[in-house]
């Protein structure tokens, strides 16, 4: 499932291509096309992301809420769209760009107090830049369930998914199964501001790189990581390999309905 920087950045390249145009709309599926012509030769007048949820405004016709899921896409190209394949549940176009969504968990035409309820149960969203560490902490603060698995609550904080819970929690020596309530405030303050730091280059460069440049593969004289998530990694997906810090087997592990990965060395615990 995409993490938070990849739907802010469509967020972005939706604003970039479609932001204050005309745009025509369809639902080549058929499963959107009601919305779709109440969409069609709209101007788009704003683009949100919160967490894993896209928005894309309508002025008085509303908001198109997406969630990807495990499986939805959005593909853009420039100039005239070529023919639609009955896969595409909304198409999006200007003449000079288009948009094709597939596979969504969600695409639906929503009103302004339906989007804010969505906003109102999601937690805070480290690239929404009025949102801040806080509320985050007083969730953690009180939980006996972990770290780990509270990172993974969206409606504890809003876009963290598994590759960048998993490198977190490892670039602050965190023990993945420490209670909430036993991770030190000063130790949460820093990875909210490294979450901050890491999902934002994220938007920038489209990938997930976690590792500091003295772990680099230029610094390190290894092989580049190979991997369709692509990025540069400390433990997400390397279970079995040596640990890019101390050497140790990193190590994984069924959690929050997700694999974790972890270094029993660099991130020390009870449970290690």
């Amino acid at each position: 499932m995409p993490e938070g920087h990849t739907i802010h950045r469509l967020a972005a390249d939706h604003r970039d291509r479609f932001g204050g145009r005309t745009v025509r709309a369809s639902s080549p599926q058929g499963k959107f096309s009601d919305s779709a012509a109440l969409l069609d030769r709209q101007v788009m007048t704003g683009t949100e992301a919160h967490g894993k949820h896209l928005f894309l405004g309508f002025g008085a016709t509303g908001w198109v809420h997406v969630h990807l899921g495990l499986i939805g896409k959005v593909t853009f190209g420039d100039g005239k769209a070529p023919p639609a394949t009955g896969t595409v549940r909304l198409r999006l176009a200007n003449g000079a760009h288009w948009a094709d969504l597939r596979g969504p968990a969600a695409c639906e035409l929503i009103t302004e107090p339906e989007k804010r309820a969505i906003h109102d149960r999601l937690g805070p969203d480290p690239l929404r830049p009025d949102d801040g560490p806080d509320a985050v902490w007083r969730r953690l603060s009180r939980s006996r369930i972990s770290v780990a698995a509270l990172l993974m609550d969206q409606k504890v904080i809003a876009g963290v998914g598994n590759v960048y819970r998993a490198e977190v929690l490892f670039r602050h020596g965190v023990d993945p199964f420490l209670p909430g309530r036993e991770l030190p405030r000063e130790t949460w303050d820093a990875m909210w501001s490294d979450l901050v730091t890491l999902m934002r280059e994220g938007v920038r460069t489209n990938r997930i790189d976690t590792v500091r440049p003295e772990h680099e593969p230029e610094a390190m004289g290894r092989p580049p990581r190979k991997d369709d998530h692509g990025g540069e990694v400390y433990v997400y997906r390397r279970t079995g390999q040596p640990c890019l810090v101390c050497g140790g087997e990193i190590r994984t592990q069924p959690l929050a309905a997700r694999n974790l990965f972890w270094c029993p060395v660099c991130q020390p615990g009870h449970h290690g």
